[in-house]
Protein backbone atom coordinates (compact mmCIF):
# COMPACT_ATOMS: atom_id res chain seq x y z
CA UNK A 1 0.00 0.00 0.00
CA UNK A 2 1.35 3.87 -0.50
CA UNK A 3 1.95 6.05 1.56
CA UNK A 4 0.03 9.19 1.97
CA UNK A 5 0.79 12.21 0.04
CA UNK A 6 2.54 9.71 -2.79
CA UNK A 7 1.43 8.51 -5.80
CA UNK A 8 0.34 4.59 -5.44
CA UNK A 9 1.60 2.87 -8.10
CA UNK A 10 -0.54 -0.05 -10.39
CA UNK A 11 -0.86 -3.60 -9.37
CA UNK A 12 1.52 -5.42 -11.81
CA UNK A 13 -1.33 -8.00 -11.20
CA UNK A 14 -3.87 -5.52 -13.02
CA UNK A 15 -1.37 -4.39 -15.98
CA UNK A 16 -1.38 -8.05 -16.63
CA UNK A 17 -4.64 -8.50 -16.28
CA UNK A 18 -5.71 -5.94 -18.81
CA UNK A 19 -3.42 -7.27 -21.21
CA UNK A 20 -5.41 -11.13 -20.75
CA UNK A 21 -7.96 -9.27 -21.29
CA UNK A 22 -7.07 -7.07 -24.53
CA UNK A 23 -5.83 -10.80 -25.99
CA UNK A 24 -9.53 -12.21 -25.02
CA UNK A 25 -11.24 -9.25 -26.77
CA UNK A 26 -8.75 -9.27 -30.16
CA UNK A 27 -9.42 -13.07 -29.86
CA UNK A 28 -12.95 -13.09 -30.31
CA UNK A 29 -13.72 -9.65 -31.98
CA UNK A 30 -11.85 -10.64 -35.41
CA UNK A 31 -14.20 -13.61 -36.40
CA UNK A 32 -16.72 -11.69 -34.98
CA UNK A 33 -15.69 -8.50 -37.42
CA UNK A 34 -14.49 -10.88 -40.53
CA UNK A 35 -16.70 -14.04 -40.33
CA UNK A 36 -19.74 -13.61 -37.99
CA UNK A 37 -21.98 -15.91 -39.67
CA UNK A 38 -19.24 -18.47 -39.80
CA UNK A 39 -18.45 -17.84 -36.60
CA UNK A 40 -21.48 -17.87 -34.58
CA UNK A 41 -23.58 -20.98 -36.67
CA UNK A 42 -20.15 -22.84 -35.30
CA UNK A 43 -20.94 -22.01 -32.09
CA UNK A 44 -24.85 -22.93 -32.11
CA UNK A 45 -26.14 -19.77 -33.34
CA UNK A 46 -29.27 -20.28 -35.44
CA UNK A 47 -28.92 -16.55 -36.81
CA UNK A 48 -27.00 -14.10 -37.41
CA UNK A 49 -27.09 -10.50 -37.05
CA UNK A 50 -24.16 -9.56 -39.37
CA UNK A 51 -24.11 -5.32 -38.69
CA UNK A 52 -25.06 -6.25 -35.03
CA UNK A 53 -22.28 -8.69 -34.31
CA UNK A 54 -19.59 -6.52 -36.49
CA UNK A 55 -21.23 -3.81 -33.63
CA UNK A 56 -20.16 -6.49 -31.11
CA UNK A 57 -16.53 -6.90 -32.38
CA UNK A 58 -16.13 -3.13 -32.48
CA UNK A 59 -16.99 -2.54 -28.78
CA UNK A 60 -14.75 -5.77 -27.78
CA UNK A 61 -11.98 -4.26 -30.02
CA UNK A 62 -11.87 -0.30 -28.67
CA UNK A 63 -12.14 -1.75 -25.15
CA UNK A 64 -9.47 -4.61 -25.84
CA UNK A 65 -6.90 -2.68 -27.66
CA UNK A 66 -7.68 0.65 -24.77
CA UNK A 67 -6.48 -2.56 -22.43
CA UNK A 68 -3.37 -2.49 -24.44
CA UNK A 69 -2.48 0.80 -24.79
CA UNK A 70 -3.20 1.71 -21.01
CA UNK A 71 -0.55 -0.42 -19.83
CA UNK A 72 1.44 2.79 -18.90
CA UNK A 73 -1.25 4.94 -17.60
CA UNK A 74 -1.35 6.21 -14.00
CA UNK A 75 -3.37 4.42 -11.36
CA UNK A 76 -6.22 7.45 -11.87
CA UNK A 77 -6.53 6.21 -15.11
CA UNK A 78 -7.20 2.61 -14.10
CA UNK A 79 -10.29 3.82 -12.14
CA UNK A 80 -11.92 4.88 -15.50
CA UNK A 81 -10.72 2.03 -17.44
CA UNK A 82 -12.26 -0.06 -14.41
CA UNK A 83 -15.86 1.89 -14.56
CA UNK A 84 -15.88 1.41 -18.27
CA UNK A 85 -15.11 -2.46 -18.13
CA UNK A 86 -17.64 -2.88 -14.95
CA UNK A 87 -20.95 -0.95 -17.20
CA UNK A 88 -19.86 -2.89 -20.47
CA UNK A 89 -19.72 -6.16 -18.73
CA UNK A 90 -22.55 -5.83 -16.72
CA UNK A 91 -24.56 -4.40 -19.53
CA UNK A 92 -23.53 -7.63 -21.61
CA UNK A 93 -24.30 -9.66 -18.41
CA UNK A 94 -28.08 -8.70 -18.83
CA UNK A 95 -28.36 -8.48 -21.87
CA UNK A 96 -27.28 -12.09 -22.47
CA UNK A 97 -29.39 -13.49 -19.82
CA UNK A 98 -32.57 -11.73 -20.88
CA UNK A 99 -31.19 -13.10 -24.26
CA UNK A 100 -31.44 -16.64 -22.59
CA UNK A 101 -34.81 -16.33 -20.85
CA UNK A 102 -36.67 -15.16 -24.21
CA UNK A 103 -34.90 -18.35 -25.76
CA UNK A 104 -32.64 -16.07 -27.99
CA UNK A 105 -30.75 -18.63 -30.86
CA UNK A 106 -32.35 -21.82 -29.32
CA UNK A 107 -30.23 -21.01 -26.62
CA UNK A 108 -26.88 -22.33 -27.64
CA UNK A 109 -24.22 -23.83 -25.32
CA UNK A 110 -21.44 -21.19 -26.50
CA UNK A 111 -24.26 -18.21 -24.78
CA UNK A 112 -23.67 -19.89 -21.26
CA UNK A 113 -20.09 -19.75 -22.39
CA UNK A 114 -20.66 -15.92 -22.48
CA UNK A 115 -22.16 -15.32 -19.79
CA UNK A 116 -19.65 -17.08 -17.86
CA UNK A 117 -17.39 -14.98 -18.89
CA UNK A 118 -18.83 -12.12 -18.81
CA UNK A 119 -20.25 -12.53 -15.42
CA UNK A 120 -16.16 -13.68 -14.10
CA UNK A 121 -14.68 -10.55 -15.73
CA UNK A 122 -17.37 -8.61 -14.27
CA UNK A 123 -16.34 -10.00 -10.85
CA UNK A 124 -12.97 -9.21 -11.44
CA UNK A 125 -13.41 -5.24 -12.37
CA UNK A 126 -15.83 -4.73 -9.42
CA UNK A 127 -12.81 -6.52 -7.80
CA UNK A 128 -10.25 -4.55 -8.99
CA UNK A 129 -12.12 -1.08 -8.97
CA UNK A 130 -12.55 -1.27 -5.21
CA UNK A 131 -9.12 -2.25 -4.80
CA UNK A 132 -7.97 0.93 -6.75
CA UNK A 133 -10.21 2.96 -4.64
CA UNK A 134 -8.82 1.76 -1.71
CA UNK A 135 -5.37 2.47 -3.34
CA UNK A 136 -6.13 5.67 -4.39
CA UNK A 137 -8.04 6.87 -1.17
CA UNK A 138 -4.95 5.59 0.74
CA UNK A 139 -2.37 7.63 -1.12
CA UNK A 140 -5.10 10.66 -0.90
Amino acid sequence: MAVSGTSPQVPEALRRWFLVHFVLDVVFALPLMIVPQWFLTTLGWEQVDPVATRLVAAALLGIGIESLLSQRAPLGAFGSLLNLKIIWSSAAVLGIAMGIVEGAHGVPWSLWGFLAIFVGFNVLWVWWRVHVGRLLQAAG
